[in-house]
């Protein structure tokens, strides 16, 4: 996730504080991906300084508000016209992890493969409670669902390494 354009899609809908930020996308989130205020004012700071916002007069608490400028604009137009590509997500540490775990000696991977299967579920499981719970919003719902169909593409290639495991007859 890119906070950068979190924060310049926020300012798009009017001038915010640094803290206004942080509780928005939280809000828009359902608090998701932890933000912290350092990171959104250290954040807002970049933005301030490839101009694409412009920050406020402090107000009578020494409050600035932030607002997003036409350059900003034109940056958060870019990047929802352009698609996130694979190369662009974190690595993944679970194919990382399963990847070196069939080349160590000793070690259980079909047990690897299951408790990571248990988690998930229970990952999944929680993901389903929460939307249950309450009336998220739909940005939120929104979050909530790509997070479940994440899990269940998880459990989908856990199946697959099983699968591969057996065929392959890997060592336990």
């Amino acid at each position: 996730m890119s906070i950068r354009h979190g924060l310049l899609a926020l300012l798009e809908r009017e001038p915010m504080y640094g803290y206004q930020l942080r509780t928005e996308f939280d809000t828009a989130t359902g608090s998701t991906w932890p933000l912290n205020v350092g990171q959104v004012y250290t954040t807002l700071a970049r933005l301030e300084r490839d101009g694409l916002v412009a920050a406020g007069e402090q107000d009578d608490d020494g409050k600035v508000r932030y607002a997003i400028t036409d350059a900003g604009r034109a940056e958060l137009r870019e990047w929802f016209g352009t698609p996130v590509e694979a190369t662009d997500r974190p690595r993944d540490e679970l194919a990382i992890k399963l990847a070196l775990a069939v080349t160590v000696p000793g070690v259980d991977v079909a047990s690897v493969v299951q408790r990571q299967r248990a988690s998930t579920m229970t990952s999944m499981q929680d993901l389903t409670r929460l939307k249950r719970s309450g009336d998220p919003s739909l940005s939120w719902s929104l979050v909530l669902d790509a997070m479940r169909f994440q899990l269940e593409a998880e459990l989908r290639w856990l199946d697959h390494c099983e699968t591969v495991l057996t065929r392959t007859g890997a060592p336990r």
